[in-house]
């Protein structure tokens, strides 16, 4: 078990438990007493727990376990764009949804010689200050909250399609994609069909998760990109199901 996977495993834990001693840890986690102790000095410093006298205790403090989520993730999150970012080649058309993995996809991707087409403003924004020489904006009402542009007409997409859409989610399982967002779901829905190749990038700690809605089966998935944390009996359920998955 690696080293980040098994911090997020002690994390749901004392989630759940509130305290855990030091042996707790040992046996439900089957790691020995030198890595416990690594692990409970570790995710003290970092505030995502508190060392107490032979275990740990639960931190229940959201902007601090947001802002290091953000950071235990972002290198996470780096490898899979840059994998996304290898599988397009020159004079490709691709289209980018919202969110922090898809804002590194268009970065990777940034001159490059690929048309990008996003409803993604800050993405948008930042493609005109690089001066990418190939990209477009997704038409309609832009949402200031969400940071999109969002039609109301069925048809706005008519003259636009790609190669491949990429987009992301709050959750992954057999089932396949969910997303909260139905603001956002609604919009990608009409994207999606004008797509031939449709990849979802997921950071590991979203697979397994079920929820909000289901917004795209497995079967109509192409490929996930994830990273090499995943916990290998999701992985190899997720493949038994025929999709195919890069592990970055």
């Amino acid at each position: 078990m690696n080293e980040n996977y098994r911090h997020k495993q002690l994390l749901a834990l004392l989630h759940k438990q509130k305290m855990l001693s030091t042996q707790d840890i040992i046996e439900q986690l089957n790691v020995s007493p030198a890595t416990v102790r690594r692990d409970i000095n570790k995710l003290n410093e970092l505030g995502l727990l508190k060392k107490v006298r032979n275990g740990a205790e639960y931190v229940n403090n959201s902007t601090i376990n947001t802002e290091i989520r953000t950071l235990a993730y972002s290198e996470e999150k780096k490898r899979i764009a840059k994998a996304a970012a290898d599988i397009c080649k020159d004079d490709q058309s691709v289209l980018i949804t919202c969110g922090s993995t898809m804002m590194l996809l268009g970065q990777e991707l940034c001159g490059r010689k690929i048309q990008i087409l996003t409803n993604y403003v800050s993405l948008a924004n930042y493609l005109i200050e690089q001066k990418h020489s190939d990209f477009g904006i997704m038409g309609g009402q832009y949402n200031a909250e969400k940071d999109i542009t969002i039609s109301f007409s069925s048809d706005y997409n008519h003259y636009y399609s790609a190669n491949i859409m990429f987009t992301s989610g709050r959750g992954f399982t057999e089932e396949g994609l969910f997303k909260t967002d139905m603001i956002i779901a609604n919009s990608e829905k009409q994207m999606a069909a004008k797509s031939d190749r449709y990849i979802v990038l997921l950071d590991s700690s979203k697979l397994g998760n079920k929820v909000g809605m289901l917004f795209t089966r497995i079967d109509e998935i192409d490929t996930l990109i994830t990273g090499r944390e995943a916990d290998p009996t999701i992985i190899q359920k997720l493949r038994e199901k025929g999709l195919k998955i890069i592990l970055a």
